[in-house]
């Protein structure tokens, strides 16, 4: 029984940090390849079956509330997908550790910037 209630409430905590918007998907990632100690293509694609139904139930319901800007939707959608298929394609030639330093180095770039961010006052 313990076997399954530590996976339900990590993945209930990284759900609801994903609806957030806080990055549950990439905390999700880092739990499976260092804790659970998964492959990282196995984790990669668990981590995209969990991330895209938060991803999408998130999005309806900011957009349910007109939160997302429609003019800002569609170019970040089609470079972010573009995005994804070309590191997709680039990261079969990397090697893991390598991929693993890049993740690290970028969550830490994430990391620093929301700690230092501060909202633009309004003209």
């Amino acid at each position: 029984m313990v076997g399954f209630l530590i996976p339900l409430l990590i993945s209930t905590v990284f759900g609801f940090l994903a609806g957030m918007g806080v990055g549950g998907g990439s905390l999700l990632l880092l739990w499976l390849t260092q804790v659970v100690e998964m492959p990282q293509p196995q984790a990669r694609i668990l981590n995209l079956l969990f991330f895209l139904p938060a991803a999408i139930t998130a999005t309806l319901f900011r957009a349910r509330k007109q939160v997302i800007p429609p003019d800002v939707v569609l170019p970040a959608l089609v470079t972010g997908c573009a995005a994804a298929a070309l590191f997709t394609l680039l990261a079969r030639f990397l090697d893991i550790v390598l991929m693993r330093k890049l993740l690290g180095g970028l969550l830490i770039l994430i990391g620093v910037r929301e700690v230092l961010y501060r909202p633009r006052k309004a003209r």
